[in-house]
């Protein structure tokens, strides 16, 4: 199966990722409280034709989660680790929400690994987004989050959620809120949760914007995919983004939310197929 997991250990911790396909190498990054599985409705279809890198970033998903940095340095030292062990020196990153901030600081970071650049719903892009993660990065949600995420309340979702798929009702944009919001209810992640949130948002909004830094990657390929529904971090972002990065691409998808790739997967895959055939690799500079 294209989505099984591969462990190895990074520096001490267990680091979960999956490794599918053939061909140039797709790094996927997922979103705050998210993991790999977010990429589930796109990794068959991009693994017929690249080979698919798509980590549990440390304190996420099945990846140990340590008392340690969660900024979105640490994640991009952590990502061109992961590629060192596994032998990829090069790749084209894609990253979803904070995956857009994380892959962004990767290719500021790292610029030798990186072949070109696609932001999904990116965070990093401006002060604006929604109001509960301003709330929880607030000082006491760590009192708040267990009462907000009891496994009590979360069997019955299960089970309404089991329901509702056995009755052929169907929504990815509520079923990745509800894996963010369940995977909250285990004490170890939602320590890593603040830490990570808490190292990009304060109660007025995101704190680390790239916008201004932007014109480093002039030479990046770059596409942007944003839905026109997103109700996390606004479409405005992705307008503004593109604008300052010559040469970019930008898709809005009408009637699409915060995960596009989930959401609307086979116009995703269609978009990248696009731009990965169209728009040729950075040429990697020598020396």
């Amino acid at each position: 199966m294209t989505n099984e997991y591969k462990h190895l250990d990074l520096h001490g911790d267990r680091v979960a990722y999956r490794d599918a396909g053939d061909g140039d190498t797709l790094l996927l990054i997922h979103g705050m409280a998210g993991s790999s599985a977010t990429w589930d409705a796109v990794i068959p279809a991009l693994a017929r034709r690249y080979r698919i890198i798509a980590p549990d970033l440390p304190g996420h998903g099945d990846s140990d989660k340590p008392r340690g940095d969660y900024s979105l340095g640490a994640f991009a030292a952590f990502l061109r680790d992961l590629l060192d062990e596994i032998g990829i020196d090069k790749v084209t990153v894609i990253g979803q929400s904070l995956g857009g901030g994380v892959a962004m600081q990767f290719t500021y970071q790292h610029p030798d690994y990186c072949e070109r650049l696609v932001l999904i719903g990116s965070g990093g892009l401006g002060p604006d987004v929604n109001w509960m993660l301003r709330f929880l990065a607030a000082p006491g949600a760590e009192l708040i989050l267990p009462i907000i995420a009891p496994k009590p309340v979360l069997r019955v979702g299960e089970t309404v959620r089991s329901w509702a798929s056995s009755a052929g009702i169907r929504s990815p944009r509520a079923d990745q809120t509800w894996r963010a919001y369940a995977s909250l209810s285990d004490a170890a992640t939602r320590r890593a949760f603040l830490r990570t949130l808490r190292a990009v948002v304060d109660h007025r909004g995101q704190a680390v914007s790239a916008l201004n830094r932007l014109y480093l990657n002039a030479e990046l390929p770059t596409q942007l995919i944003w839905g026109d529904k997103d109700n996390i971090i606004p479409v405005a972002h992705g307008i503004a983004a593109h604008e300052a990065i010559p040469g970019s691409r930008l898709e809005i998808l009408p009637g699409v939310g915060h995960y596009p790739h989930a959401e609307a997967p086979d116009k995703v895959v269609r978009i990248l197929d696009d731009f990965l055939t169209e728009a040729p690799a950075r040429a990697r500079k020598l020396g």
